[in-house]
């Protein structure tokens, strides 16, 4: 589409009673973000109150008909997903605007390839729109929803805000009130007492604002508010000196919400063997139909009683906002012999019924094509809406899991989608202690979900296994052998992508933190075509790259498994932009890196060719100077590396692979990362930009 043209979403196709929206962009460097909300609109063109903002800290509005997804990793950037229940939306709702901004005084003129897509309940794209002439604003509109005869139309509008998010809020009607005087005291307080427990907090990203407009942000506990913290409106202060600073001004967010502490209370046990009693108990499992029978009937019956829950995993797959009831061993009609699936997720909204049959492995078990392929049959039959298989897998792009015939002839369409139980633990995670969900039970009901996912009997613990190839490769490295084109290198490195997708989301779900894989590819290639260049390297170098970005960290994580050394190296740049003399420079490093590990090494990075000075904390603790460039180049950065030795084995044990590379991210991260991610000096409200 153009921009300001317009399109009826019915004439587009059937399956348009709930649709998923798609904001992406790219950037040079991996590392441009930027920020999605939605406004929902009454016949006057404004929000009827600040519940219809709908953002990080408010993902759900509209009674549950618009839902924020969150982020998923593309080729060459990410992409943000929002759920739309259009046949839910209220009826007082003319229109819904779609929206991104960014933030720290960034611009849309950074990233590349700004585009909205809008696709169908089935996965069908629909529209596409591509955004141009956005330079220098720091807030977007991409697009709008609205009703015309009782229909819904896409418009492309692609309109630009200068004033950032504050700005656009502003215009459709968000309450910027001037509440938060007394709450913001509170929260202080009580964020000086709890940083004393050692809780975490979270402040908000600043929103840039056209020159001259001084600002007021507010800082917020992460906890607190249930959500991640995000852009929010901002009042300017009143000039002049006299004026007292103005406490921060911001929509009203989502109702606080409950989460678990991380510290447990003290047993009432007489000693360590007692055992506290569990709902979902893991200790007579002993055969892989019981684990996979067990594992359905829990993750299903959870998903029904906690909504916040249920919601998050079936969102992306189309599902509208509405009651969710689950089934398992339902017995089907198919020809001479009835299929029974795993399981049923039924979600009736304003009536209607969508239907997603599921099929469910665990222990390592390869999900069987025969049986996919019968039940996207019985589902398209039937007129149901998808088919879900769950497993340890992890799902790659251009990569099916499994391949099934589609029908052309039926009218009907069925969607294939698969969740891995990586992704299952980390939504569980995410929810009970960083988002919080909506009462006590409920936080408590996925505490058990998650002591039985993670229990080693569940048998339901995520991608694990390297795969048959992963020893030939490895020999064929060592001797020598290995040809470029060798399908084996294809399968270690498709392994290795599953891998470091599953370390993502494990290490998301313990920050609270977005998580993801950096991949470095020519915008639009081809994922296989990538895969097999990286193979094609792996031949030649004999080491496995890959790249994770962790929000609020001051650089991309870089994981190198070198498979002729058998060492695994941990690193990330750290930019160096302080003032000061280059010794001065160094010696505040070394002070962040107090408790590192003696063993990091670092290394100095130069303006122009060629590698700076290098050694280890061990020995620059007393003697910095030795990574002061003795020519007087100018420093630019720095690079912190940890080595560890690789384990060998294919699968998840103590001596595997695997493991080496959990245990490695984690000890980085832990004792390096951690320590690099300084704090900005706070400023005054009235000199911080918008929050």
């Amino acid at each position: 589409m153009v921009k300001g043209a317009n399109v009826g979403l019915a004439a587009l196709s059937e399956d348009v009673g709930s649709v998923m929206v798609s904001l992406g962009w790219s950037s040079a460097t991996g590392e441009g973000d930027a920020d999605v909300s939605v406004l929902l609109l009454d016949g006057d063109g404004k929000v009827r109150s600040d519940v219809d903002f709908c953002f990080y800290n408010n993902p759900v509005a509209g009674n549950g008909s618009v839902q924020l997804l969150g982020k998923t990793p593309t080729a060459d950037g990410s992409e943000d997903r929002i759920s739309f229940d259009l046949d839910a939306v209220p009826e007082e709702i003319d229109k819904v605007v779609v929206a991104a901004s960014r933030y720290g005084g960034s611009r849309f003129g950074e990233l590349d390839d700004l585009r909205l897509t809008l696709a169908d309940s089935a996965g069908d794209g629909l529209v596409r729109f591509a955004v141009e002439e956005a330079d220098e604003v720091s807030a977007v509109i991409f697009g709008e929803l609205y009703r015309r005869s009782g229909e819904w139309k896409f418009r492309a509008v692609g309109q630009g805000y200068a004033s950032g998010l504050a700005g656009l809020a502003t215009d459709y009607g968000v309450d910027i009130d001037d509440d938060a005087a007394e709450e913001d005291a509170r929260e202080q307080g009580e964020q000086g007492h709890e940083q004393e427990q050692g809780q975490e907090y979270a402040e908000e990203a600043p929103l840039p604002e056209p020159a001259g407009q001084p600002t007021a942000s507010a800082r917020v506990p992460a906890q607190a508010t249930g959500a991640r913290p995000d852009d929010v409106p901002a009042a300017p202060a009143q000039d002049g000196p006299a004026a007292p600073a103005k406490p921060a001004r911001r929509p009203r967010t989502a109702k606080k919400k409950v989460t678990l502490p991380r510290t447990t209370r003290k047993s009432l046990a007489d000693n360590e063997s007692w055992r506290s009693a569990r709902l979902f108990p893991v200790s007579a499992l002993k055969s892989d139909r019981e684990r996979e029978t067990r594992a359905t009937s829990v993750v299903l019956s959870v998903m029904a009683q906690v909504p916040e829950f249920g919601r998050r995993l079936t969102a992306g797959f189309g599902a509208p906002a509405g009651r969710m009831e689950t089934f398992t061993e339902v017995t089907l009609p198919h020809g001479e012999s009835p299929r029974r699936p795993d399981g049923v997720v039924r979600v009736e909204r304003a009536g209607k019924l969508w239907t997603a049959l599921v099929e469910t492995k665990t222990n390592g078990n390869a999900l069987k094509p025969d049986q996919v392929q019968a039940y996207m049959d019985i589902a398209a039959r039937r007129g149901y809406e998808a088919v879900i298989t769950l497993s340890n897998d992890v799902a790659l792009d251009g990569s099916p899991l499994v391949d099934v015939r589609i029908d052309g002839r039926r009218k009907h369409k069925v969607a294939l989608w698969h969740l891995s139980w990586a992704e299952v633990v980390h939504q569980a995670q995410m929810l009970i202690r960083h988002e919080g969900v909506g009462n006590a039970a409920h936080a408590w009901l996925l505490q058990e979900l998650l002591h039985y996912l993670q229990h080693e009997n569940s048998g339901c613990h995520g991608f694990q296994n390297m795969g048959a190839a992963w020893v030939p490769v490895r020999r064929g490295i060592d001797d020598e052998t290995l040809c470029q084109g060798d399908a084996r290198a294809l399968e270690v490195i498709e392994n290795w992508e599953r891998l470091v997708r599953q370390v993502c989301l494990r290490l998301g779900g313990e920050l609270g933190q977005k998580v993801l894989p950096v991949q470095r590819a020519r915008r639009g290639s081809d994922p296989g075509a990538r895969r097999a260049e990286l193979a094609d390297h792996l031949c030649e170098q004999g080491r496995l790259n890959a790249e994770i970005r962790i929000e609020g960290t001051p650089g991309v994580l870089a994981i190198t498994a070198d498979l002729r050394t058998g060492k695994l190296r941990t690193s990330i740049e750290v930019p160096s932009a302080e003032p000061g003399y280059p010794l001065s420079r160094v010696k505040r490093l070394i002070r962040r890196l107090a408790e590192a590990p003696a063993d990091l090494h670092i290394e100095t990075l130069v303006d122009g060719p060629g590698a700076g000075p290098r050694g280890t904390l061990e020995r620059l603790r007393p003697e910095p100077a030795d990574i002061v460039p003795k020519d007087g180049a100018q420093i630019t950065g720095f690079r912190l590396s940890l080595f560890k030795g690789m384990g060998s084995g294919r699968g998840s044990a103590e001596t595997g692979f695997i493991r080496s590379v959990d245990e490695a991210v984690d000890r980085f991260h832990a004792q390096v990362v951690a320590q690099v991610e300084a704090p900005a000096p706070r400023r005054s409200r009235s000199e911080e930009p918008t929050g």
